[in-house]
């Protein structure tokens, strides 16, 4: 069994920042690529940023990049999302989530349906 726990959000104002942290544990593989994703009422989940199993390589959303700064301490079994210049459209629920131990779990992915554990999410609400 593998369990994600997402904290860090909360309600900020526009410009703002704000770190999100995600703790792996159980059974959760350390070099497995891991992937934040984030969704609004009414809206399907949408890809966020993802990092590999080393670190080594990370990818973003369009809308995020230069902004979000994905990380992960394996020692630790943490991933972490910095997040800067936030605004509005950035209000969502954002989830944590974990491949599993299939062919290329170690390798970062934009597809929600290639994770197989995902965190209970947390709100981050930005104010304008």
């Amino acid at each position: 069994q593998v369990q994600l726990v997402e904290s860090g959000g909360g309600l900020v104002q526009a410009g703002d920042s704000l770190s999100l942290s995600c703790a792996a544990s159980g059974r959760a593989l350390t070099n497995a690529a891991m992937g934040w994703f984030r969704q609004v009422p009414g809206k399907e989940r949408e890809f966020v940023a993802a990092i590999n199993w080393n670190g080594g390589t990370t990818k973003y959303a369009d809308s995020v990049k230069g902004r979000f700064t994905i990380t992960r301490d394996n020692a630790k079994r943490t991933v972490y999302l910095q997040m800067s210049n936030l605004k509005p459209e950035d209000t969502a629920v954002y989830y944590c989530a974990s491949r599993a131990g299939d062919g290329t779990y170690f390798t970062a992915s934009v597809h929600p349906h290639e994770y197989t554990y995902w965190g209970q999410g947390t709100q981050v609400t930005v104010s304008s």
